[in-house]
């Protein structure tokens, strides 16, 4: 042991390296430790309020836990404090970048906490962004949330993005969602006739949901079209059945409803007149 000191004593620099690496291992031990209990009393925690709220702060402890343990290792060891020096020292460029490469993830982690803290969905809740994106919110970590598509589709949306994103929650404040579906009927469709063949095929399916008590929601005529009568309705449905299931079997039994019932379906078209050339020499 006498001649270990004596050698490290002589060499300071493997002594350095040496004490780095046994508080980069006492600092390992102590993180792992930390997120084992972290873990087990998040379990308890989101079992109990799984929300956004519980699962981004769950994330952000995690983080904390990691980033904090690291940044003790590398300023409370000289050979890490000097290599850090000597790459920073005299440029700027090397921070910059250091700065512009951290600022999309500091903006997902403040993007995820507004999300986590104003609550404008709910883990559970379906929800529909301005591009079409849609799916039912399953998870968010720091950087993004994730939601669930049709069968196995996942897909992962960074915080700041979704955030600076128009949300239609399909669930919000309530214990079922509801789709908005709208139709277009001919113009000389009779209005009584199309409203009752519509409402007739959503309450036979076993999707649709009364919206209070027996009532469902009524049929409307909104618009004229081009071509047609567009009709509007919503459609209540019990959250653990899939969206685009709901969706198909809703418009495939109101599809066949007004075919059976002969009312016109518009489509758009073009019509093309074709004459025979003139003046052509023989």
């Amino acid at each position: 042991m006498q001649t270990v000191q004596e050698f490290l004593s002589k060499h300071t620099a493997i002594n350095e390296w040496v004490y780095f690496c046994l508080h980069a291992a006492i600092a390992a031990v102590i993180v792992f430790l930390l997120l084992k209990f972290e873990k087990k009393v998040a379990r308890k925690w989101i079992a109990k309020f799984d929300g956004i709220n519980a699962r981004f702060s769950e994330r952000l402890i995690r983080f904390l836990i990691i980033f904090i343990a690291t940044m003790a290792v590398i300023m409370g060891s000289s050979v890490t404090q000097s290599f850090g020096s000597s790459l920073f020292q005299g440029t700027a460029v090397l921070a910059a970048i250091a700065g512009f490469a951290a600022k999309p993830i500091l903006s997902d982690m403040f993007c995820g906490f507004m999300i986590s803290t104003t609550r404008p969905f709910n883990i559970g809740d379906r929800i529909e962004l301005d591009d079409g994106t849609g799916g039912v919110v399953k998870d968010i970590t720091i950087r993004h949330v994730v939601l669930q598509g049709i069968d196995t589709l996942k897909i992962v949306i960074p915080n700041s993005e979704i955030n600076s994103k128009r949300i239609t929650n399909l669930s919000y404040m309530t214990k079922t969602r509801s789709i908005h579906f709208r139709f277009v009927v001919g113009l000389n469709s009779r209005m009584d006739q199309v409203k009752q063949v519509i409402q007739d095929a959503i309450r036979e399916s076993p999707y649709s949901e009364p919206r209070e008590g027996d009532e469902y929601s009524p049929v409307y005529f909104i618009a004229y079209q081009a071509s047609g009568l567009e009709m509007a309705t919503t459609v209540y449905y019990n959250p653990s059945n899939p969206t685009e299931r709901v969706k198909d079997d809703i418009n495939s039994r109101v599809k066949s409803a007004l075919d059976q019932a002969q009312i016109e379906i518009p489509y758009n078209y073009v019509t093309v007149q074709m004459s025979e050339p003139t003046g052509q020499p023989s």
